[in-house]
C-alpha cells in the first residue's frame, strides 16, 4: 500500500529505533528524564525561545497553550480552516471555556486587516475580550500552504498593539521552514509560544512540543498535568525526537518535490477540476464530478493506494518520509489510468 492519507502514518527508521533503544530515561513528571530534558533544551535553543515542554501530541500543545494564555469567557481570532478549531474535539471551548472569532480566506492564510478587525472593542461589555491571536503554518486544510514571514510579523505588531497573545500551531512548521528558506530564531521571536509536531514529517512515533519563555511553560507544565499529560520514562520518545531534529529536517525538500510531481500529474486528469497550489507536502485537488469521490477513493485502494476523502468532492493526498519518488511515479501511473 502507498499510504498518502496523511504524514502522521511514517514509521521510525532504523537509526531512530536505534537512537530509541540506547537513551537514557527518568521520571520526567520529576524533571529527571534526561533524555526529555535534551530534547526540551534542543527544541528551545533552536528558536531561540526560553523554554520547552515534551508533550504526546500536538492537540495538546495547542490546547494547554490557549488555556495558559487566556481566561473563560475571553475569545481568540483564528482561521475557519484552523486545526485547532476544526480537528481537536472543540477543545478551546471544552478546556479553556473561550469562544472563537473566525477569519482568513479559502487558502488557509490571514493577513494583520483580518486579525485588526477581529479584535473585539475592548469597553464593550456586551462582547468577548480578545485575548490570543493564534496562526497555522503550514495550513492543513489550506493546503500545506505557507505565511510570508512578513506578514507573521504585521499580524504579531497587531496582537502586541492590542496586548494579545500570538501563539503558532507549528504542525508542520519545519516544512514552512524548508519552502521558505526561513529561520526558526525569527519565528521563535515573533511569537509568543510555538507547537511544534514531530510526528509528521520529521517520522517520530509520537510527541510534539511547546515553546516559550520560562513562566509560560512552567505553568504550560502545570496544565499538562491536569490534562493528565504528565508522563514518566518518556525518554526513549524523546530520544526519537532529538533523532528526527538531527537527521530528519534537511529532507523535508524531498517530500515537496513528490508533492509537486503529484500535482503536476493531477493537473492534467479530465476529471480533476483543479489542483490547489502545491507549496509543501500536501496535495488537494477537487474532482470534477464530487459524486464521484467514493468511485475514485476505491480505485485508489484497488490500485494499492490510500488518499484521504475531505468532502464536497475534494482529495488530499499527503507525501512523507515512508513514500519515495518510485511509489510517486507509481502512483502518478495509476492516476493517468483511471477513468471516473
Amino acid at each position: 500500500m502507498i499510504d498518502l492519507i496523511s504524514d502522521t502514518v511514517t514509521r521510525p527508521t532504523p537509526g531512530m529505533l536505534e537512537a530509541m533503544l540506547r537513551a537514557e530515561v527518568g521520571d520526567d513528571v520529576f524533571g529527571e528524564d534526561p533524555t526529555v530534558n535534551t530534547l526540551e533544551e534542543k527544541a528551545a535553543d533552536l528558536f531561540g525561545m526560553e523554554s520547552a515542554l515534551f508533550c504526546a501530541s500536538g492537540t495538546m500543545t495547542n490546547q494547554i497553550a490557549i488555556k495558559v494564555h487566556t481566561q473563560p469567557g475571553d475569545e481568540v481570532i483564528c482561521h475557519q480552516l484552523a486545526h485547532i478549531y476544526l480537528y481537536e474535539g472543540g477543545g478551546m471551548m471544552f478546556n479553556s471555556g473561550v469562544s472563537v472569532r473566525l477569519v482568513g480566506s479559502p487558502d488557509g492564510l490571514m493577513n494583520a486587516a483580518d486579525v485588526e478587525g477581529g479584535v473585539a472593542e475592548p469597553d464593550n461589555i456586551h462582547a468577548a475580550r480578545t485575548r490570543l491571536v493564534a496562526v497555522e503554518n503550514t495550513s492543513n486544510r489550506g493546503g500545506g500552504t505557507c505565511f510570508d514571514f512578513a506578514e507573521v510579523e504585521a499580524i504579531g505588531e497587531v496582537a502586541r498593539r492590542h496586548r494579545l497573545g500570538f501563539h503558532l500551531d507549528g504542525a508542520r512548521l519545519f516544512n514552512a521552514l524548508a519552502a521558505s528558506g526561513g529561520s526558526p530564531r525569527n519565528y521563535g521571536a515573533a511569537f509568543d509560544s510555538i507547537s511544534i509536531c514531530l510526528s509528521k514529517g520529521l517520522g517520530c512515533p509520537v510527541g510534539s512540543l511547546l515553546l516559550g519563555e520560562r513562566d509560560f511553560i512552567r505553568e504550560a507544565r502545570r496544565i499538562r498535568k491536569r490534562f493528565g499529560g504528565g508522563w514518566r520514562q518518556a525518554g526513549m520518545l524523546a530520544a526519537a525526537g532529538i533523532y528526527a531534529l538531527d537527521h530528519h529536517v534537511d529532507r523535508l525538500s524531498e517530500d515537496h518535490a513528490k508533492a509537486a510531481r503529484l500535482g503536476e500529474c493531477l493537473a492534467g486528469r479530465h476529471w480533476v477540476a483543479g489542483v490547489n497550489p502545491v507549496q509543501t507536502n500536501i496535495v488537494i485537488f477537487a474532482l470534477r464530478d464530487p459524486a464521484r469521490d467514493q468511485r475514485l477513493q476505491q480505485a485508489l485502494q484497488d490500485s494499492g493506494v490510500r488518499a484521504m476523502n475531505m468532502g464536497q468532492g475534494r482529495v488530499r493526498m499527503v507525501t512523507h518520509l515512508d513514500v519515495g519518488m518510485a511509489e510517486i511515479d507509481r502512483v502518478c501511473d495509476i492516476l493517468a489510468g483511471l477513468s471516473l
